[in-house]
């Protein structure tokens, strides 16, 4: 039985739908962090209400002031543009972001008796983002075996696969990509220029499938 932490982007939906296909998707969380991508909430409501899974939101966008200057949660800081390769994309790096939602997650699995948290780590995650590297999740997965009475396991079934996979993958269960959302700018199109544009593209490309969104539509 398995709570997922959910944003409503591209590689958590997959994820979703997986799950769901499994009989394993008991709960999914969507986390408000202060992000300025919010229009991931819809594309979260929408999956969840589709496969009949409950989706709780978690509030704590009290906290973005506390993260400093980062392009997602600071509107002071511009999104910047072009691939994860280069320098300036550090400054979509939401500090320590990963241990506080899956801390989170973590206390309502319990609080639902579930047994596991799952996210959509998976290998093609930038070393660029400290928080996505596989030591950091390893370390983090053996504290949820401590943190209450019984343990919680850490659950990442996309460590293996590349976007392109996760895409494939996708499109065998049927997700409507057209609702899933990868844009860090959250405007009512993808704007095409932004890191996370640019690899979805590159993850659909790769997969051979049309990605439903229109750019800078």
């Amino acid at each position: 039985m398995a709570l997922i932490v959910y944003s409503g982007g591209l590689d958590s939906t997959v994820l979703l739908h997986s799950l769901a296909a499994q009989g394993r998707a008991d709960a999914a969380l969507w986390i408000d962090y202060g992000q300025r991508h919010k229009k991931e909430y819809e594309c979260a409501k929408f999956n969840c209400d589709k496969l009949g899974v409950k989706l709780d939101v978690a509030d704590l966008s009290n906290l973005a002031p506390l993260f400093g200057a980062n392009a997602l949660t600071d509107k002071n800081t511009p999104v910047p543009e072009g691939d994860y390769a280069e320098d300036n994309m550090k400054t979509t790096v939401v500090p320590n972001r990963n241990m506080a939602m899956i801390a989170i997650a973590a206390a309502r699995a319990i609080a639902l008796n579930l047994d596991s948290v799952a996210y959509a780590a998976h290998a093609g995650d930038h070393a660029l983002y400290p928080d996505c590297r596989p030591a950091f999740a390893d370390a983090l997965g053996e504290v949820l075996k401590l943190c209450h009475y019984r343990p919680i396991k850490l659950e990442r079934p996309f460590i293996n696969l590349d976007k392109g996979d996760i895409v494939k993958l996708g499109a065998s269960l049927g997700v409507d990509f057209s609702k899933t959302w990868s844009c860090y700018n959250g405007a009512t199109a993808p704007c095409g220029k932004c890191g996370t544009c640019l690899e979805r593209r590159k993850a659909f490309e790769a997969a051979g499938i049309k990605d439903p969104l229109a750019w800078g539509a």
